[in-house]
């Protein structure tokens, strides 16, 4: 499962990287600029209009002028009863956006004296560049620094989407005519040009900071910034402003506060004198009209924009870093991939992407409304086209996969053995008639189906890991399962599974099942039989056992008998002689043992052995060897002991504990013994020789007095022992 994920995790990422890098490649040569600047455009067109900005009023000559004056351009003499009126309301500064290079009698005289009267008053130039021939300013405005040039920079659609601030011309930097009327209205307000503490190559002022435009900001694509220019951030389409026509103002019918210490520009809004530009807010939606914006509302736009920066921090137009769209349309191709293969559905999919792209248009227009202006056709193309290649590489596999099942129909179909072919969702994808058979259902309810809808949890589950396990390892497995089938029947069955793949790619799981139900029996009664086998075994050995102790131990008391006495006596003999060390071997009887039995019975007499059986073995090593031979004839046999006083020892030890009374069967009873204790070697080399001395030693012990022992070694032998007399 994990290395499916990580080859999963791996192909969507290869997917998403190859089309984001060929949507970044494209990016590069300007391919995607024009559709990328007509959805900014429709970004502008999206966003809620901004209040007019009071500071700015436009003073405009429209047709219903120049039909009163009867003439273009409009007599000096005019243009002199026009700035002289409008400079008794007290404007704080004066825009003429028209140009004045020429003299435009009768007036012109008047108009040369007006100019030096009027300090607040900024007169245009235009710079000669690759479209224009260039117009110079009025002289006298030349000389004291009250001009600026109103050139335009054009998108290569003709749009005016940039601004301009200065233009160095031979050496000599010009300063734009927004720029200047700004400067002499912020003049007022105590701002000033600076440098920008974060780079001295920005103008600074007040509490913006005006960021140069670069070849490759935002959608454009090594596009001329020569000069000092910004990216328009225009308050909306035309109208924004408070304009009055020159007609009005010559009359006296404006308020002196309309006008006073505010920004005038006076430029034409005539539609014959084609003053208009085509910006951001002319594309409209829906396909609208394109509504073009006279040149002095574009001016008036410029100032609003730099002055209202300045003293209000409006947001500029601001754009990322290359590393940020790349990754920006890198996980748009990446949500495209993913979303493909997660739904693995062409219809599926491209509601989803629908969504995804909608989403991207959203945050794109909330980022926007932040004065950010982030990617949108790119990652759009990139969520799109990442898609696509998957759900074409989709239908490659299922196409793949359609033939080949039909390919592994027709073979498993000929196959008896039930056989079954899954996918790695676990579904059946192929089964053959056999398998149906089995589990007892029609072979069409069970294709697409999993394990799950057919057996009860616990053999689904368990079928599942299994199954699992050679989607994990991709090596083939055998597994021997009990399940039950439709009619309740139960079957055990051997599974073999293993992985195979087709040339598209996709991967099955083959399951070749055999019915093992009839050898799953035979197997219990193996088993059942090795049991009664085992049983029968343990109980035999039991009664070996018993049979074993039963020949070499008395039955009376349990102690060795003769038989395992001689063993015994025999094994100690041979590993003294081997390891140097002596045997103790003691022979003794009860004293007046055949009293016992006639006063109180030969039960108690049993019950007496017994009880000094049970007293002897208490008394001893674990190593010694206690025997009865018959009667109430005991042996004790003390292997490996150091020397004669341990033997002295033991035998003391017996004659005191034998000499405490017994309580049998409520008589109290006293008894005593007689022992004789001989020595391997020094009492003989052989068994038969040690219990031969060891017993003459005993009889001994009785002729001195009974209740004592005595040591073979003490004795002298005779040939003929005296016939002893049983008491």
């Amino acid at each position: 499962m994990l290395k499916h994920k990580i080859l999963k995790a791996r192909r969507v990422l290869f997917t998403a990287s190859g089309v984001a890098g060929c949507v970044i490649g494209l990016r590069l040569v300007g391919f995607w600029q024009p559709s990328e600047l007509n959805a900014f455009d429709a970004l502008f067109s999206l966003r809620p209009l901004e209040p007019k900005d009071e500071r700015v009023v436009i003073v405009s000559i429209d047709e219903a002028d120049l039909r009163r004056v009867g003439r273009w351009p409009i007599p000096d003499r005019v243009m002199v009863q026009l700035l002289n009126k409008l400079q008794s309301y007290q404007p704080r500064v004066m825009g003429l956006d028209i140009y004045r290079d020429l003299p435009v009698d009768p007036g012109h005289a008047e108009l040369i004296q007006t100019y030096r009267t009027l300090p607040n008053l900024v007169g245009i130039e235009q710079i000669k560049d690759k479209a224009n021939v260039g117009i110079p300013a009025p002289a006298i405005l030349a000389l004291r620094d009250q001009v600026g040039f109103n050139n335009l920079v054009f998108d290569v659609d003709g749009k005016v989407r940039r601004g301009l601030l200065y233009w160095n011309v031979d050496g000599v930097a010009h300063q734009s005519f927004a720029l200047t009327l700004a400067l002499a209205y912020l003049a007022r307000e105590g701002v000033t040009p600076q440098a920008a503490t974060t780079d001295p190559q920005y103008l600074q002022l007040g509490r913006a900071v005006f960021r140069r435009f670069e070849p490759d900001d935002g959608a454009y694509s090594h596009t001329d910034n020569g000069g000092y220019q910004f990216l328009a951030n225009l308050r909306g389409p035309t109208g924004t402003f408070a304009t009055i026509s020159m007609t009005d103002v010559l009359a006296g019918r404006v308020s002196p506060e309309m006008l006073r210490d505010r920004i005038v520009i006076i430029g034409s809004t005539a539609v014959s004198l084609k003053d208009f530009f085509y910006t951001a807010y002319s594309s409209g939606l829906l396909g609208s009209t394109p509504q073009p914006v006279a040149g002095v509302e574009l001016q008036a736009n410029f100032v609003s924009q730099i002055v209202n920066a300045a003293l209000q921090g409006r947001t500029a137009i601001k754009v990322w870093e290359k590393t940020q769209e790349y990754l920006w349309i890198l996980i748009w191709a990446w949500i495209g991939t993913r979303l493909s293969w997660m739904l693995s559905s062409p219809r599926k999919s491209a509601l989803a992407i629908f969504l995804a792209g909608a989403g991207l248009a959203g945050i794109c227009y909330l980022f926007f409304l932040g004065g950010w202006w982030i990617p949108f056709v790119p990652p759009l193309v990139s969520l799109v086209g990442s898609s696509i290649v998957i759900i074409a590489h989709i239908a490659h596999l299922q196409d793949e996969l359609k033939r080949s099942k039909e390919f592994l129909s027709k073979i498993i179909n000929a196959i008896p053995d039930p056989v079954f072919v899954k996918d790695r969702q676990h579904r059946w994808i192929v089964l053959n008639q056999a398998y149906a058979s089995l589990l007892g259902r029609p072979l069409e309810d069970l294709l697409e189906k999993s394990d799950d809808d057919v057996f009860p949890p616990h053999e689904a589950d368990r079928l599942r890991q299994q199954d699992q396990q050679v989607f994990d390892t991709e090596q083939p497995q055998e597994n021997e399962n009990d399940f039950t089938n439709q009619q309740g029947v139960t079957y055990y069955i051997s599974t073999k599974r293993s992985l195979h793949k087709d040339a598209a790619g996709n991967l099955f799981l083959v399951g070749v099942i055999r019915d093992i139900t009839e050898r799953k029996r035979m197997e219990e009664e193996l088993k059942r039989t090795a049991a009664e086998l085992v049983r029968s075994n343990a109980e035999l050995e039991q009664s070996a056992h018993q049979l074993r102790h039963l020949a070499n131990h008395d039955v009376l008391t349990s102690l060795p008998n003769r038989k395992l006495f001689y063993e015994r006596l025999s094994q100690s003999i041979e590993w003294a002689n081997e390891n140097g060390q002596l045997v103790g071997l003691m022979f003794f009887d009860l004293d007046g043992f055949k009293l016992i039995n006639d006063t109180h019975g030969h039960d108690v007499g049993d019950l007496l052995l017994k009880a000094v059986a049970k007293r002897l073995t208490g008394c001893l090593r674990g190593s010694d060897t206690v025997s009865r031979l018959g009667g109430d004839e005991f042996t004790v046999i003390l292997p490996a002991i150091p020397n004669i006083q341990d033997a002295a020892r033991v035998a003391e030890k017996i004659l005191a504990t034998l000499a405490k009374p017994f309580m049998i069967e409520g008589h109290m009873i006293w008894v005593t013994a007689s022992i004789g204790v001989g020595l391997y070697p020094q009492d003989g080399t052989t068994a038969d020789v040690l219990i031969k001395n060891s017993d003459s030693a005993m009889y001994c012990a009785k002729e001195l007095g009974k209740n004592r022992y005595q040591f073979a070694s003490t004795l002298t032998i005779k040939n003929d022992r005296r016939s002893h007399e049983s008491e």
